[in-house]
């Protein structure tokens, strides 16, 4: 599926697919190259399907689009991993898309571990997550986003989240960044330059309380921590992320078939 974007040029999303067949494996039935991310597999545990999410290209530029599709099915596992951070360089007066869409189905998981997204000054980018989660299903998301390079005040960025559980809002949110004046107000991220988020979408996490948790209007929390450097940001979602997967509920896979392609791993039929 190879589209243009309204600069004309060429963008192809990154397919990420998997499903858990009717023997009880964990399968990846898509992995397909986009104009900037390439999925590869890993080497995978019997309970889930890994996916490193590499990079093909330095960063984005004026114009650019990346476009990643994510399908989850019923029972099926997939951990995505990224093994580097994405830039968005100074885009000298243009703009650049990144959108990423979720689906997963009944009594799926996806486990997505992001890399610093850091927006370059002179960048200005729209940044689109949408998401569709089923009865049953589960989404865990870090995400970490940096306004600026070292030493850099950062390009402008909108990031708009949407998330639905069985058809209702779960989580709607239009991070609005784009003006460095108004950003760096006290209220709204005054002197940070660092945002991070740990996300768990279908299913409220339990587990001690934290100062900077949210409840959602469903079935889910989420932890946003700020700060003027990474590091710190990085450590405190690590703790959250590693207290959220610990506690997990791991979905129980279909009795119904499902056709089987590509990369596949063996799991026990009916994981505890």
């Amino acid at each position: 599926m190879t589209g243009t974007d309204p600069t004309g040029e060429e963008t192809r999303p990154t397919l990420v697919g998997a499903v858990c067949d009717a023997a009880g494996r964990q399968v990846a039935v898509e992995l397909s190259p986009g104009a900037f991310l390439a999925p590869r597999p890993l080497f995978s545990p019997p309970d889930r399907v890994r996916v490193a999410l590499v990079s093909t290209r330095a960063g984005l530029l004026a114009g650019d689009t990346l476009d990643l599709r994510i399908t989850v099915g019923p029972g099926a596992r997939l951990e995505l991993v990224e093994p580097s951070g994405l830039v968005a360089y100074d885009h000298r007066g243009g703009a650049s898309r990144w959108r990423a869409r979720v689906e997963i189905a009944e009594g799926g998981e996806l486990l997505w571990s992001g890399a610093p997204f850091v927006i370059s000054s002179g960048a200005r980018v729209e940044r689109v997550t949408e998401v569709e989660v089923a009865a049953g299903g589960r989404m865990l998301w870090r995400d970490l986003l940096v306004l600026g390079r070292s030493g850099e005040r950062g390009g402008a960025v909108r990031a708009l989240t949407r998330a639905r559980h069985e058809g209702a809002e779960l989580l709607v949110e239009d991070l609005d960044l784009l003006d460095p004046e108004l950003r760096e107000l006290p209220g709204v991220l005054g002197p940070h330059r660092v945002i991070g988020s740990v996300t768990s979408l279908g299913v409220r996490p339990p587990g001690p309380a934290h100062p900077s948790r949210m409840e959602l209007a469903g079935p889910g929390a989420q932890v946003r921590l700020l700060d003027g450097v990474t590091p710190p940001v990085e450590a405190g979602l690590r703790a959250v992320w590693e207290s959220w997967t610990a506690a997990e509920r791991r979905p129980q896979p279909p009795s119904g078939s499902a056709a089987v392609r590509s990369i596949s791993t063996s799991c026990p039929a009916n994981p505890s």
